[in-house]
């Protein structure tokens, strides 16, 4: 028997071990018999025969190839033959089927040194265009070209159905900077996959592609060849105005929504019946409309990112490039954020870079190695969460999560990011004891990779994507989160006021007895709200969890729960800053929030609740009508106390100002369940000032006391101002002030 293969490399092939199997498998020159030829090798396990068919022009010939080892190696040697030299592969199997096909170990690597550069430099911002699945055309062949960065790995193969799942089949070729990569001819969009890791051990990892465009419906974990830019985008004129918004000098009401729960139905097709979550392609129709509706500026969704359990929420993310396929296909998601955009309204995405699961067919230790994640669990594990932390310091790292930020904005049309856990990637001793935690170089806490990390995260897409916002929800007093990396901050757009949201429940909570004693709760958040750009949130994490729902939160008998509630949510409106209100809260829903069911909308066949989603719809039209609740936010020029000491009473009043005199608004909240008779607040202006809002109308479900609609200036100093008016306050109300224009 004639063979060109050394014994050593024929096992290496045969056991999967090889670093680089196209080195043997393939055609490749040699000498046979002192003349130059070509000798074609081929693993093909299982197989009883096997022929190359030798293509020269419109001539095809088929020669027999040789059995040289019995697990189904073969080879043919082809005297004479020089390069370029195309051929097929045909096999018989065990059956006595026959095979014809392309013989992936004939085709270069795929992948460009420039672009493996980049990846070692973490400036591969394209990165998925390079890795993961794609379909590509190679010497005029299309396939699918699989690629994978495993850096420690002692070989990778793809698996799938179309090799029966055997790694033997499609071992990859390693390039540089950790990358294996192999083309597969013939692969139809559809076909399942995994890469099936040896690591030194000689442990063998199933792994889920990191860059997958689509993955099975958890709990199965197989990728699936998916190839985006098939959706025909309706929004050009959304995309084209996007970089134009200045959205720090426009209204921002954000409505936060959990897919998965925000409305459940029958699903009659199944047997028996289950009560399931939409599809984004029935959350077109159902979803888009009522935030229209209910006069929202955007949507931001929870993590729509695959993710295996549902409790997680999906925070913990398994498929970084792949949404949910629990509730469709990419496209059907495309479908969901373009209707918002249709009827104007930006679609903003929880992302979560600072930590993933430890499922063992995801990011962790993905060679065998900690590759994504720190191997010191000091640094690389978040103890509370049961997760690993990114090593934001490695280049590859930083350029996937970079790459996946403007994969969003891009191919998805996100119109922003909202980041998630922000803190636990400033410090790193982020909720750690002594002892469990690793200094910087300086010795100090910060987390200076995870702080450059996310100074060049905001740079990029400021850079590629400009109008797209980015979110920090960060809950520390870390100074400059909104503030321009080039003037020393870390980039974001704007910051959730985490402060505002815990002073502002705690004070509500009480009972408006004991209100007094604990005043600055209420307005404590002023004296730091011109520090970042804002947004203030009454998110998912305070209704869930035992914290009970927002009005479960309210003090009081059922009346005063309702009033204390309408109240809270117009003092939202009126305070500095942009604002957002998870699903649920605009009705009043009693239980906490639950992933596994949905919204009770059967609330609002009570005049109540339907009462509290009335208000939240009217606060969103006056807030994009007013532009003194817009114009200036971000500056304290456009706030102003009027009376903040009155503790005892348990009454504010300020203003909000435009960059016109006339738009001026009054605000003043009664925090008590008492009607005040002839309460005077001092205004700087004579003449009359209509009543434009108040939480105690009785369309709101309330008891309808207010000021008929009118008030006249009177001379009367108070507050420091030369005119005052006399107020009825409603009890546990906000009224709203405008003065009439001349």
């Amino acid at each position: 028997m004639l063979t060109t293969v050394e014994p050593t490399e024929l096992y290496q092939i045969i056991y999967t071990d090889h670093p680089d199997p196209f080195a043997v498998r393939g055609a490749h020159p040699v000498d046979i018999l002192g003349q130059p030829g070509i000798s074609v090798r081929a693993y093909l396990p299982g197989s009883a025969q096997a022929f190359l068919i030798e293509i020269q022009g419109s001539t095809e010939t088929r020669h027999p190839m040789e059995l040289i080892h019995p697990y189904g190696f073969f080879e043919a040697l082809m005297p004479g033959r020089t390069f370029p030299f195309a051929y097929r592969l045909e096999r018989i199997d065990g059956q006595g089927m026959h095979h014809e096909f392309l013989d992936s170990y004939s085709f270069r690597p795929t992948v460009s040194s420039y672009d493996l550069y980049l990846l070692g430099e973490g400036k591969n911002y394209r990165v998925f265009e390079n890795l993961g699945a794609h379909r590509i055309t190679v010497e005029g062949v299309e396939g699918i070209r699989f690629a994978v960065w495993a850096p420690s790995a002692k070989s990778v193969s793809v698996i799938g159905g179309f090799n029966n799942w055997d790694r033997r089949w499609h071992a990859m070729r390693r390039l540089d900077c950790g990358v294996w990569e192999i083309f597969v001819p013939g692969i139809a969009d559809g076909e399942m996959y995994k890469y099936q890791i040896k690591t030194h051990q000689d442990y063998l990892l199933d792994k889920t592609d990191p860059f997958a465009f689509r993955t099975q419906v958890a709990p199965r974990t197989a990728s699936i060849v998916h190839q985006l830019g098939r959706y025909h985008w309706k929004d050009s004129e959304w995309m084209t105005a996007r970089p134009k918004r200045d959205l720090r000098t426009a209204p921002m009401s954000i409505y936060e929504v959990h897919l998965g729960s925000w409305r459940r139905i029958h699903d009659n097709e199944s047997n028996p019946p289950v009560y399931r979550s939409l599809t984004y392609l029935e959350m077109t129709e159902k979803l888009v409309p009522y935030v229209k509706e209910m006069g929202y500026t955007h949507v931001e969704l929870l993590p729509v990112m695959e993710h295996p359990f549902e409790g997680s929420w999906g925070y913990q993310v398994t498929g970084y490039y792949a949404p949910s396929s629990r509730f469709g296909t990419p496209e059907d998601l495309m479908a969901l954020i373009d209707s918002f955009h249709q009827v104007g309204i930006g679609v903003i995405l929880d992302w979560v870079p600072a930590h993933f699961p430890k499922d063992p067919n995801a990011l962790g230790r993905f060679d065998g190695t900690a590759v994504y994640e720190h191997l010191d669990p000091r640094q690389g594990e978040h103890q509370d969460w049961g997760t690993y932390i990114f090593n934001f310091g490695r280049h590859e790292v930083s350029n996937f999560l970079i790459g996946n930020a403007l994969f969003w904005l891009e191919c998805y049309h996100a119109d922003g990011l909202r980041v998630d856990a922000i803190s636990s990637m400033l410090y790193l001793d982020y909720s750690r004891q002594p002892g469990e935690w690793v200094p910087n170089r300086y010795g100090g806490n910060e987390n200076l990779e995870g702080i450059e990390f996310l100074k060049e995260l905001n740079e990029m897409t400021r850079q590629y994507h400009p109008g797209a916002i980015m979110i920090a929800e960060e809950s520390t007093a870390w100074p400059s989160v909104t503030r321009p990396v080039h003037l020393g901050g870390l980039g974001f757009d704007f910051k959730w006021n985490m402060g505002w949201m815990h002073d502002t429940l705690a004070y509500m909570s009480k009972n408006p007895i004991y209100r007094r004693y604990h005043h600055g709760q209420l307005t404590f958040s002023i004296w730091y709200a011109f520090s970042e750009n804002f947004i203030l949130p009454l998110s998912h994490d305070e209704v869930v969890h035992l914290k009970k729902s927002l009005i479960a939160k309210m003090p009081g008998d059922w009346w005063q729960q309702f009033a204390n509630l309408r109240l809270l949510l117009g003092y939202q409106y009126a305070h500095p800053g942009k604002k957002l209100l998870f699903m649920g809260g605009e009705i009043g829903q009693w239980k906490e929030w639950n992933h596994d069911a949905d919204i009770d909308w059967f609330l609002l066949d009570y005049p109540t609740h339907a009462g509290v989603q009335r208000l939240v719809k009217e606060l969103n039209r006056l807030y994009q009508a007013e532009p003194a609740l817009w114009e200036i936010d971000n500056l304290n020029s456009g706030f102003e106390w009027v009376d903040l000491h009155n503790a005892d009473v348990s009454v504010i009043a300020f203003i909000r100002k435009g960059q016109h005199a006339e738009n001026t608004l009054l605000f003043v909240c009664n925090f008590t369940p008492e009607v005040r008779s002839d309460y005077r607040v001092g205004v700087d202006q004579p003449g009359g000032y209509h009543e434009i809002f108040n939480t105690d109308s009785e369309m709101f479900g309330g008891s309808n006391v207010g000021n008929r609609g009118r008030v006249e200036a009177e001379p009367i100093p108070t507050h420091g101002r030369t005119h005052a008016l006399n107020l009825t306050l409603p009890p546990l109300a906000m009224v709203v002030f405008k003065r009439e224009r001349v």
